[in-house]
């Protein structure tokens, strides 16, 4: 017998109120419709239980509701999971009994709508009916929590059972246990549940999981033997004498359909409300709320939640593996192909470190040959110069002695003046100085030196080549500068030595044209221009000019027209001009009128220099 409670008196209200509030709908469109014949309802009930025991336990449900519809006849129809969705599928049903999760999905396939939520003789709370016991064989040890499970046998109906397992799934997944991942071993025995209680006193399964209340119902009934089945983490907030494992959740709902007519479902909603205490002690009250069943299933990721298993993790990989494997392959590919050239491009770099290293010490093992080539080639000049030189030593050096014996005998014979022992020691000092001169300019000339990058005057360099060349002749031919208007305000860049080396090259070869066609006293010209953004410093002989054969291998090594020549000077000097960015050409002097040869140097003019703004 149930007590009353403030919740009962409340909801009794309640329905009375809504009783008297639906009256009146039908019964104001009753007077204006014709009579019409007894229509069928047809309720279909989820078969938890032997199909026998489930058609007792709601049978006087359909026989409550034939009394309060004398218009209407009511057809209870007991189905399992699989019958249920078939005869909805059939639109064979008005209205459906099914468990919180059971509707649910309903819900969202058929477009179900509760209109009343079950409450039980042990809890007048709508919201808080179904739960789920886990059960043991009395005498094993009894596990102290649910977490204790691991690893064992677990009896259940059928996963999508709310009460008969997800709801303990739902507690093992808060804890950290999934089952579906086998945390525990699984053993679904299909509805009823009669055969979860079987399997475990029958030793198949080392726990179960029964709804709330079904054990009690078990044993009432003598399916189970009082006391031979154990509820694991009974809660002491479980409605007596019922035990339970888990919270408690809504009841279980009275659905109509989609395609049930909304007058017929007002009028079985005012006779659910109307109906009396069962023989089990549970009503029909108002329609709970189902959000925590929807959270239940949301976290198990099951209908009508079943799609957001499609983006876990194990989901997309089982589904887009492939698409996984081609990206991984394509990243290793490229990774391969990456340090592939990673690897060839450390190889070229070294192989042009290499190469750059190479080419460096051949470079400077050819700026060695040419240094010793130019020290070659004034050795030469300085050789093919070399009885000149004598005579140009040895007239200060007998001009010297002369002057010592004079001042000797004159000493001995007591008739030395003082003024012309001072004549004597000048004259003496001065041809001194000129050998010294000669000396030093030899020495300038064969010394090996590191070249040099400075900016030359060329009008001053080609006078200094004329000055060395005529020091070192004793009587050499007369040789003109001429330098076109604004020559004296270029600049070239390059070793002002080497520049003049190549001038004295070029002189040596425009007086041995002259002796070797009889004209030794013939003068020399020096010619200096802007050409572009070039210097132009042509020499010009007066010798015989060259045949175009002799000209065109002028400038190749060990080439001479003259028996005691080396055939190095001109292919030094054009080595030279090439070095500063320049060239060494020939060519005839017949087209201006002249005989002989020019030999023009070309050189880069410096670029201008800026002037230079005055403070102030």
């Amino acid at each position: 017998m149930r007590r009353p409670t403030p919740f009962r008196c409340a909801r009794a209200a309640w329905r009375g109120l809504a009783a008297a509030c639906l009256m009146a709908v039908p019964l104001a469109g009753a007077e204006a419709l014709p009579t019409a014949a007894p229509a069928r309802i047809t309720i279909g009930v989820l078969a938890v239980l032997d199909g026998e025991d489930t058609q007792r336990l709601w049978q006087p449900l359909a026989d409550g509701l034939a009394r309060a519809l004398p218009g209407h006849s009511v057809r209870l129809q007991v189905l399992d999971p699989v019958a249920l969705e078939a005869a909805l599928a059939q639109q064979a049903l008005h209205f459906v009994v099914t468990n919180p999760g059971h509707y649910v999905r309903l819900e969202a396939r058929h477009g179900a709508t509760r209109i009343a939520t079950q409450t039980t003789a042990e809890s007048d709370d709508p919201a808080h009916t179904v739960g789920s016991a886990v059960v043991v064989r009395a005498g094993t040890p009894v596990p102290a929590t649910l977490q204790a499970l691991r690893g064992q046998r677990v009896a259940a109906v059928a996963e999508d059972a709310f009460g008969g397992y997800q709801l303990v799934a739902h507690e093992w997944l808060q804890r950290g246990l999934d089952a579906e991942a086998g945390a525990v071993q699984r053993v679904f025995t299909g509805f009823p549940m009669q055969r979860v209680a079987d399997a475990v006193l029958a030793g198949r399964a080392d726990a179960g999981i029964l709804r709330t209340c079904v054990l009690e119902q078990l044993e009432r009934t003598g399916r189970v033997p009082p006391g031979a089945l154990v509820v694991v983490g009974a809660r002491p907030d479980a409605p007596a004498p019922c035990r339970s494992s888990t919270p408690l959740y809504p009841g279980w709902a009275f659905a109509a359909l989609a395609s049930t007519p909304p007058e017929l479902a007002r009028t079985v909603l005012l006779a659910l409300l109307t109906q009396p205490t069962d023989a089990q002690g549970g009503r029909w009250s108002v329609p709970a709320d189902y959000q925590r069943v929807h959270e239940v299933l949301r976290a198990l990721q099951v209908e009508p939640y079943a799609f957001l298993r499609d983006t876990r993790p194990q989901a997309l990989l089982g589904r887009y593996w492939y698409l996984l494997a081609g990206t991984l392959a394509v990243l290793l590919l490229g990774a391969a192909y990456m340090l592939h050239v990673e690897l060839l491009v450390k190889r070229r770099t070294s192989e042009l470190s290499r190469s750059l290293r190479e080419r460096e010490r051949l470079a400077q093992q050819i700026a060695r040959g040419q240094e010793a080539m130019d020290h070659l080639s004034r050795l030469s000049i300085l050789g093919e110069l070399s009885a000149t030189l004598a005579h140009e030593l040895s007239h200060p050096l007998a001009t010297i002695a002369n002057y010592a014996a004079s001042v000797q005998r004159r000493a001995a014979r007591g008739q030395l003046a003082p003024d012309a022992l001072a004549v004597a020691l000048q004259d003496i000092g001065q041809e001194t100085e000129r050998a010294t001169r000669v000396i030093e300019s030899i020495r300038a000339l064969a010394r090996k030196r590191v070249p040099v990058r400075a900016l030359s005057d060329p009008v001053v360099l080609a006078h200094e080549a004329v000055a060395l060349f005529c020091g070192l002749l004793g009587q050499a031919p007369p040789i003109r500068v001429e330098c076109a208007p604004g020559s004296a305000d270029l600049r070239v860049p390059g070793d002002p030595q080497q520049i003049q080396q190549v001038l004295l090259n070029l002189l040596k070869n425009a007086l041995d044209a002259h002796r070797a066609a009889g004209r030794a006293d013939a003068p020399i010209t020096i010619h200096i221009e802007r050409q572009g953004d070039h210097l132009a410093i042509a020499v010009q002989d007066q010798g015989d000019p060259l045949s175009e054969a002799a000209r065109a291998r002028l400038f190749e090594p060990f080439y001479t027209t003259r028996p005691d020549g080396l055939g190095l000077g001109l292919a030094i000097c054009r080595g030279i001009a090439e070095t500063h960015g320049g060239a060494l050409q020939a060519r005839p002097a017949g087209a201006s009128g002249d005989p002989g040869m020019v030999f023009e140097l070309l050189l880069p003019l410096a670029p201008p220099t800026p002037p230079q703004e005055t403070a102030p």
